[in-house]
């Protein structure tokens, strides 16, 4: 379901009852595992989160998306408790994180900035000495097992520094996967990978979805990315949301780019002439024709065309993430 964000709303839903969100999933009854309301970060004078509200879901994939200095970062700063919101509240897993910091924090594996290790130490020792620092369970098998999700196993008595930057990035993973965390935040994860390496992070994060049961809030300025990943998602632009809802919801709405193929293009704008949809009009080529049409539109272009006898190949509807990411927050306030 669509739904626009008002940075004034706030949610009148009770907050669920820990006794009622075990750490197995529940099946056959949606949980939100992050709410935010109101939620608020202010340096002096600046806004950098500004009555922000989202929702995550249990088994969702989500995706976090706004521009360069939206306040993505400093949103998941504050979810992962390592600066205090300035106002608003945050909720994971029914709980007040103010209230209940070092339950929900054992239930989250994170990655906000670039994973850090012992280049001279194995992928094993690495995950051993975290996981001792931390107080998880550090046996071989655990080690084995995390390692085995991320695709590392057969490289894990290599030394880091033999390492790829995406097989880091994996590792990085495999060392939030180590105490069994129920939500996972990837902050900008696909960040300087190859295209191979982003389609093996793609397949890592949907595998953990589909075969591992986790949540994941998925930060990223790779739109196509998030398009191919993510099942839901929320647009913020100056530390505010201005969209939140499914990725098919959201890339159905609005205008698309629709390619009409034909003998020439110019007849197309020709039988257009005395239509509104002369000024939908982006682009004509020898024998094309762009137009930005409502989805709802096409059909009545294109019998409209064929009764004015125009020669129709082929009809072309496409609507990006990027586009309708680029046509929010260029309007945003």
């Amino acid at each position: 379901m669509l739904k626009f964000v008002s940075p004034t709303r706030r949610s009148n839903t009770a907050v669920t009852n820990t006794n009622d969100f075990p750490r197995s999933h529940v099946i056959g009854r949606m949980m939100n595992v992050i709410e935010l309301r109101g939620l608020q970060k202010h340096y002096g004078t600046f806004r950098a989160v500004d009555g922000l509200d989202l929702t995550v879901r249990q088994g969702d994939v989500y995706g976090f998306l706004g521009p360069n200095g939206a306040g993505k970062s400093t949103t998941i700063r504050m979810m992962m408790s390592l600066i205090r919101p300035t106002g608003g509240s945050i909720s994971v897993f029914g709980q007040s994180l103010r209230e209940h910091r070092e339950s929900i924090l054992r239930r989250i594996g994170a990655i906000v900035e670039r994973p850090d290790f012992y280049n001279y130490l194995s992928a094993f020792k690495n995950l051993e000495l975290v996981g001792r620092l931390s107080g998880a369970d550090v046996s071989r098998a655990n080690i084995m097992r995390v390692l085995g999700m991320v695709s590392l196993d057969e490289r894990a008595t290599s030394k880091v520094k033999t390492y790829s930057h995406g097989m880091k990035q994996r590792l990085g993973i495999a060392q939030a996967l180590l105490h069994e965390p129920d939500l996972i935040v990837l902050d900008e994860p696909t960040t300087g990978l190859d295209p191979q390496g982003m389609k093996d992070m793609r397949d890592l994060i949907l595998a953990l979805s589909a075969d591992h049961k986790k949540t994941i809030l998925l930060s990223s300025h790779i739109l196509p990315e998030v398009e191919l990943t993510a099942n839901r998602m929320v647009i913020i632009n100056k530390g505010k949301a201005v969209v939140e809802g499914s990725v098919n919801d959201l890339l159905n709405a609005g205008k698309m780019k629709v390619t009409i193929e034909t003998e020439r293009g110019e007849d197309v704008r020709a039988a257009l002439t005395s239509t509104p949809w002369l000024g939908r009009i982006s682009g004509v080529t020898e024998h094309a024709v762009i137009l930005q049409l409502e989805k709802a539109e096409i059909a009545a272009v294109i019998q409209h065309l064929s009764s004015a006898s125009v020669t129709i190949n082929s009809v072309v509807p496409v609507r990006s993430l990027e586009d309708y990411f680029l046509s929010l927050t260029s309007e945003a306030v």
